[in-house]
């Protein structure tokens, strides 16, 4: 059995993403209500799996669980995409005339704009999660009170769906991160399989520095997939550049990074793992 800690409630986008990547699997879910809880999870016990989103495609990245990966010592060792669809629910008992209120992750109320400026008699309340927004009304039976979630959280809950699929951009995915000790990471992924890589690194303040390093990799035929910079706290005008890569040949990978460590300042491979 994996033991696998999330960000959110049973029925949460997190936790489909879970069920999707290790399909098949017999999962033991360790729910969390932050992120900084789900490494905290993996600090106490190194065997515990991380499940962790990163980007989605229209809130753009998460920048703190940048910040958390790093500092965790946790590696990457796969990646997985979720469609994501919301639905609205309520209690059995409710409909749309006994509503007042709309419960969710602020994200995903974000993502349900334009169906919410055609119902703006709910009044809409942030949540720390989505599916615990389905699991709070049920479970104290708040009438009048309505959650955005994934359908499936909704069913979970003895909830009734009012409507599904109320997100503004069909299009809508978040990429989530599966993250290990690094001592069990190799169990978790076939590394001569690998072809793409996490890194992060911070570069001189001169002239060029960045373009010399995206010169290489190209040299290489590394294909930049993503580049995400943060500042450096205390020290001014200097950056974290996070950088997804993906390779067909493994060796001209590591050839490339060995090319551009002398460019950078304290490079850290995050994870080499399988490109979803």
């Amino acid at each position: 059995m994996k033991r696998i800690a999330i960000q959110g409630r049973i029925g949460s986008f997190h936790d489909i993403a879970a069920h999707q990547y290790f399909e098949g699997e017999q999962l033991q879910i360790i729910c969390c209500d932050t992120f900084e809880q789900v490494f905290a999870e993996m600090e106490k016990d190194p065997t515990i799996i991380g499940m962790v989103a990163i980007e989605n495609t229209i809130a753009g990245s998460l920048l703190h669980n940048y910040e958390l990966l790093t500092a965790s010592g946790t590696t990457v060792v796969g990646e997985h995409k979720v469609h994501i669809q919301h639905s609205i629910c309520c209690l059995p008992e409710d409909d749309w005339n006994s509503l007042y209120e709309v419960d969710s992750h602020p994200v995903a109320l974000m993502q349900c704009r334009g169906f919410l400026a055609k119902h703006n008699e709910l009044r809409a309340v942030e949540c720390d999660d989505t599916a615990g927004s389905a699991e709070n009304i049920s479970n104290n039976q708040l009438k009048g009170r309505a959650a955005i979630c994934h359908s499936s959280a909704a069913e979970l809950y003895g909830m009734k769906v009012l409507e599904d699929s109320i997100e503004d951009n069909k299009h809508n995915y978040t990429r989530f991160l599966i993250l290990s000790n690094p001592m069990k990471a190799d169990f978790l992924r076939p590394l001569e399989k690998a072809n793409k890589s996490s890194i992060v690194f911070s570069l001189p303040h001169s002239e060029g520095s960045l373009s010399k390093v995206l010169t290489i990799l190209s040299f290489y035929d590394i294909n930049l997939t993503k580049i995400q910079s943060l500042p450096v706290i205390g020290h001014e005008w200097e950056y974290l550049f996070y950088v997804d890569v993906t390779f067909e040949n493994l060796t001209r990978y590591r050839q490339s990074i060995d090319a551009i460590i002398p460019l950078t300042k304290e490079l850290k491979i995050l994870g080499e793992y399988s490109a979803c």
